[in-house]
């Protein structure tokens, strides 16, 4: 697949190219198959955008994981501290 086989801009590349690419399919002027090209570009800038923000969401995730690990007293969630009210014993 070609997204695998060449390097991937950065977020910030990527999101102002598709900006660049939105605007030039808004200001319309461009034949059918170079609207075709521009949208198909602006799918893939979206992909490379998404891919760059799930991975953003993902390390945020384990960082608030191991923050929240990390905390006096923290338990292990709701249901642990269920069962401790409830008297439950491992």
């Amino acid at each position: 697949m070609a997204d695998d086989e060449t390097p991937q801009p950065s977020y910030e590349q990527a999101r102002d190219e598709l900006v660049e690419v939105v605007r030039r399919l808004e200001a319309g002027g461009t034949t059918l198959e170079e609207s075709l090209a521009l949208w198909e570009r602006g799918e893939h800038l979206a992909r490379v955008c998404e891919r760059w923000l799930e991975g953003a969401r993902a390390r945020l995730e384990a960082v608030h994981g191991a923050e929240s690990s990390k905390a006096p007293g923290a338990t292990g969630g709701a249901q642990e501290a269920g069962d401790i009210r409830d008297g439950a014993q491992d």
